[in-house]
């Protein structure tokens, strides 16, 4: 399937398996996709195209789709405006990168081909369910199970690596950087089984610094690594919100409860209540609503409902003098990620401006960056960890804590993704920015995680 102007001429690079081979090229895909019927047929008879897309798109032209692609596709001048905000910034200016990146919308599951609730005769499309799975982008970690894994082989590498005057700190990256969360558990295990010792202790004394946060993050379990990173946040004086944002706005539901879960068995304490303690007002509401885990994860979506929502928001900001706060946090902590993503699309309709502009208008600090979370995880959950992960190592010193924290717990998840949005967004690679950043064996593992 192609669709016209895309990619973009300045070489936006392709998503994999985009456009879905061996469909048609025509837009909608036949028999997939329809727009409800409006007095006199659609488009409309003698004119060829449709209603002329509103200035607040940003699409030039009258027709619709824009000239030079559909709506939501990256422009031959630039991505749609992205506005920057405390803590997140806006990514470096360059053809394509112009704005906060939205991948194809068909590489999210009931996304579709754009639709505009409010057609002519004030008809909106019903709901409808997303495209077939085999049009749906897959996420894809840089580490995968290594075949013919075996465990007490590997637990014999390590234990060789550790023994002894120094320590072959390469054996030890071979091994970690190239088996899964899974497999590493089953290492550990049979380390204990074999020798009667603990690796994990036998590791902290071999080694040191960030290379041994780095590998002892890399042996927790990821649901654990999660509950760790929570409570290491909020334990002691000061708190680390945006650790909080990253961890509770980001996951799935399943997720969100197995992390509350083993925050509850492992540490003893309920996460709630160090929310409470911890924070106040607006976020505090916002990360107990996260903490519920209860996000509804129907991938169909409702283009009315959006349309509803969208006005809804409009009202509670923008519409009005002062905010109504709760509505925000009812909408973006309740619906799912695609049903948010026609949200956005239709509020920058309503409103002439876009979703994450008015967030950025409406609310201040960690709400404020909380909310701009979960907006940007609907369009493009990929380019929120890239973005995050640049500013972990932009400008003089590195964070290291959320460098490594994002490199492990997205290594099996999407950090393939993550690092083709870094190069479109930043015209460089991951890797180069980490070699530049980073050094010795903590520099040679993370390249190894992420694929160098």
């Amino acid at each position: 399937m192609s669709y016209p102007g895309y990619p973009p001429s300045d070489g936006y690079p392709a998503f994999p398996g985009y456009p879905p081979t061996g469909q048609e090229s025509v837009y909608p895909p036949a028999g997939q996709y329809t727009y409800p019927a409006v007095p006199g047929g659609y488009p409309p008879a003698g004119g060829g195209t449709y209603p002329a897309a509103p200035p607040s798109a940003g699409f030039p032209g009258a027709g619709y789709p824009a000239p030079g692609g559909y709506p939501g596709a990256p422009q031959a001048g630039g991505m749609p405006p992205y506005p920057g905000g405390a803590g997140f910034g806006v990514p470096p200016a360059g053809p394509g990168f112009g704005g906060y990146p939205q991948p194809p919308a068909q590489n999210y599951a009931g996304g579709g081909p754009a639709q505009i609730p409010g057609f002519p005769g004030g008809q909106a499309p019903s709901p409808m369910p997303g495209p077939p799975a085999a049009m749906v982008q897959d996420t894809q970690g840089t580490i995968r199970a290594a075949p013919d894994f075996d465990a007490g082989r590997d637990a014999e590498i390590l234990r060789k690596a550790m023994k002894g005057f120094g320590t072959d700190e390469q054996a030890i990256i071979d091994v970690v950087a190239n088996r899964s969360n899974d497999q590493r558990q089953k290492i550990k295990a049979a380390f204990k089984t074999m020798y009667g010792k603990d690796l994990i202790k036998d590791l902290k004394s071999e080694l040191s610094g960030n290379v041994e946060e780095l590998i002892l993050a890399l042996f927790m379990p990821s649901t654990y690594y999660d509950a760790w990173s929570l409570r290491h946040a909020m334990k002691g004086a000061g708190t680390q919100e945006s650790v909080l944002i990253e961890i509770l706005c980001t996951r799935t539901n399943q997720e969100i409860r197995e992390i509350v879960n083993c925050y509850k068995s492992e540490f003893g304490r309920d996460i709630e209540q160090d929310i409470r303690a911890d924070t106040s007002g607006h976020f505090e509401r916002l990360l107990i609503s996260m903490c519920q885990g209860n996000r509804d994860e129907n991938q169909t979506v409702d283009y009315q409902k959006a349309q509803e929502d969208a006005q809804r928001l409009y009202q509670a900001g923008e519409g009005r003098l002062g905010t109504d706060e709760s509505c925000f946090n009812m909408v973006l902590a309740s619906r799912s990620f695609p049903q948010l993503k026609a949200t956005v699309e239709a509020y920058s309709r309503i409103a002439n401006r876009d979703l994450l502009s008015s967030i950025d208008r409406e609310f201040s600090g960690n709400v404020e960056r909380g909310l701009k979370t979960i907006v940007q995880c609907a369009l493009n959950r990929p380019a929120f960890f890239a973005e995050r992960l640049y500013h972990s190592m932009r400008g003089a010193g590195t964070d290291d804590s959320t460098l490594i924290r994002i490199v492990v717990t997205r290594s099996e998840i999407d950090l393939v993704q993550i690092k083709q949005m870094f190069t479109q967004m930043y015209q460089k690679t991951l890797a180069t920015m980490i070699a530049s950043d980073t050094s010795g064996d903590y520099r040679r593992l993370l390249l190894a995680i992420v694929g160098q």
